[in-house]
């Protein structure tokens, strides 16, 4: 593929600065391939300018190198121009979670992964939208977390210790202590509609979120659907009893989890909602969000992997 028709967008802080590290190691794989313009982010959101100025400018292939909240702000900024002008996607997994390049089939190898996407086919994945009650909207790719997960994403910001998957543990662990909420939400999908107090809901376009909790392992990104795991109000020692089955993916075997799918869904609360979207906070501690609006849109993009 001509140099000119690549551009890859570097969050070098992904990965708690990692990420830096790790994409000088892939210059030699990008020279192999023919090249490409290289860019990098320097403040939250500006892959999303970054991505829509690729696709205004004709490239063909748009690489997100960084972690998850890279990969959304990327789609994002190529969902704002039309399905015709829209490139490809590629996803470098160089951060803490990597779950939207595991639902793409990436490897974690970060080498390994950037020649799959010059060597490997374009296929059509789902994108989803979501929209609160005062209009604001964006696109997600991966998982939108309502309640308790929320609260872990918020959590994660403030554990510089600890990366990857430990890093999430920890911040359900301290969740799971120190808030146990579960507002009452009116859900409506158009497949059924149901009212409880709900401790957490997830829904998913892929099968896992915080880089390695199975919370929907059903879903898959090119199916049409996108699927959900909502966790009733339940103890917490009930709570950290799940906590394993959510890893492996079996919790929806007890009767205090209730699974499904949808293609559109209207949220209501009793009360403000924590909400993350593909890990990027949506509506934190403070917030007023109590509406939300969701759709599925089939094959809204290729990628390439």
């Amino acid at each position: 593929m001509p140099p000119k028709n690549v551009k890859l967008i570097l969050n070098p802080n992904a990965d708690m600065g990692n990420a830096w590290k790790l994409a000088s190691d892939l210059r030699p794989v990008v020279d192999e391939y023919g090249g490409a313009d290289w860019t990098g982010t320097v403040y939250p959101t500006h892959a999303i300018e970054l991505a829509r100025q690729a696709a205004e400018e004709g490239y063909q292939l748009v690489i997100a190198a960084g972690g998850d909240g890279t990969a959304h702000e990327v789609v994002n900024g190529l969902m704002q121009v039309s399905a015709e002008q829209r490139p490809r996607l590629g996803v470098i997994p160089l951060g803490s979670g990597n779950d939207f390049a595991h639902a793409i089939g990436m490897p974690k190898d970060p080498n390994q992964a950037l020649r799959q996407i010059f060597s490997g086919q374009a296929r059509r994945i789902d994108i989803a939208q979501i929209e609160d009650e005062i209009g604001r909207h964006e696109y997600f790719d991966n998982t939108i977390g309502i309640g308790f997960d929320a609260t872990v994403t918020i959590r994660t910001h403030t554990l510089p210790v600890v990366r990857g998957f430990l890093m999430y543990l920890t911040a359900v662990l301290q969740t799971i202590a120190l808030n146990h909420e579960a507002p009452r939400l009116t859900i409506t999908t158009d497949r059924e509609t149901w009212e409880a107090e709900t401790l957490m809901f997830v829904i998913c376009n892929g099968p896992r979120e915080g880089g390695g909790f199975m919370v929907a392992p059903e879903a898959a990104v090119d199916d049409g659907l996108l699927h959900y795991a909502a966790i009733g109000k339940v103890s917490r020692p009930m709570m950290l009893r799940l906590v394993p089955e959510v890893m492996n993916g079996t919790h929806g075997k007890f009767p205090q989890v209730r699974m499904g799918a949808l293609r559109t869904l209207e949220l209501q609360s009793d009360v403000p909602l924590r909400i993350h979207i593909d890990g990027e906070i949506f509506a934190g501690f403070g917030g007023h969000t109590r509406q939300l609006k969701l759709q599925i849109i089939p094959g809204a993009l290729e990628v390439q992997a």
